[in-house]
């Protein structure tokens, strides 16, 4: 990424940092509403490297941290083996399409919260609700995306490939794959993004570690420094995984190399 672009990524956000550290040092809005970007900072410091006795949160970060990625990755991982190999057999197979769309548009209308209860009765509380929730909501996208993926791929690229002697198997890795990696690229990453947000859903059910965790751990005891280090931590590791994610496909796939 040229500096230029680097540059106008970080306006956005120091545009925010700047209207908070006005409001709160204006006093425009109340420190218990509101802490002030300082007092964030330090608590996010003590947080992250602080040591056991320093405070009640001090030095969690690592174990949340590893907790909170795991959970995430098992989700989204499950989530990616069972909506790309569908995604692809819905797009291309109409009776394969007809047989789950209903079912599958009809589940993706249901809110993730009431999937909580249901979830916490089969697996109890801990990390088999966590990554159920991160996966169901993570297959939705992936799944769409790679269904769109797979039928915008025209017919006659695979009449092409046929006279040039490319076989069935090797068209879905020689030409699907290539001409749907936009999309599915498109639905990892929102696929990605939305695991994040259903691993915090996961996580305010009791479970003793993870970002989650925390947030509501310091939500019951009126701590809103500590609930504004967790929302910015999950923020910046969400960037940090999507970041990830690219590069990895781009290194894996020609394909994803070609995309901007």
């Amino acid at each position: 990424m040229k500096v230029k672009d680097q540059l106008l990524a970080l306006l956005i956000p120091l545009l925010v940092l700047t209207t908070w550290f006005v409001v709160s040092t204006t006093g425009l809005i109340p420190e218990y509403l509101l802490p002030h970007p300082l007092t964030v900072f330090d608590s996010g410091m003590r947080y992250i490297f602080g040591e056991s006795g320093q405070g009640p949160y001090a030095g969690r970060f690592t174990n949340d941290f590893q907790a909170s990625v795991t959970r995430v990755l098992l989700g989204f991982s499950l989530a990616t083996v069972l909506g790309i190999p569908l995604g692809i057999l819905s797009g291309r197979l109409a009776l394969v399409n007809r047989l789950v769309s209903t079912a599958i548009n009809g589940l993706r209308a249901v809110p993730g919260i009431c999937w909580l209860p249901l979830a916490m009765i089969w697996f109890g509380i801990g990390i088999k609700t966590t990554v159920f929730l991160v996966a169901t909501a993570a297959f939705f996208p992936i799944y769409q995306n790679t269904l769109t993926g797979a039928q915008l791929v025209a017919p006659i690229y695979y009449q092409a490939g046929a006279m040039l002697g490319v076989s069935r198997i090797r068209g879905i890795f020689a030409i699907l794959l290539p001409m749907a990696m936009p999309n599915i690229i498109t639905g990892l990453r929102l696929g990605m993004g939305i695991s994040w947000a259903y691993l915090v859903l996961g996580e305010l059910t009791g479970v003793p570690n993870g970002l989650g965790a925390v947030i509501m751990d310091a939500r019951m005891v009126g701590q809103i420094d500590i609930i504004m280090v967790g929302i910015i931590l999950i923020t910046v590791i969400g960037r940090m995984c999507d970041l990830l994610l690219v590069t990895l496909m781009r290194l894996c796939f020609k394909s994803a190399r070609r995309l901007a």
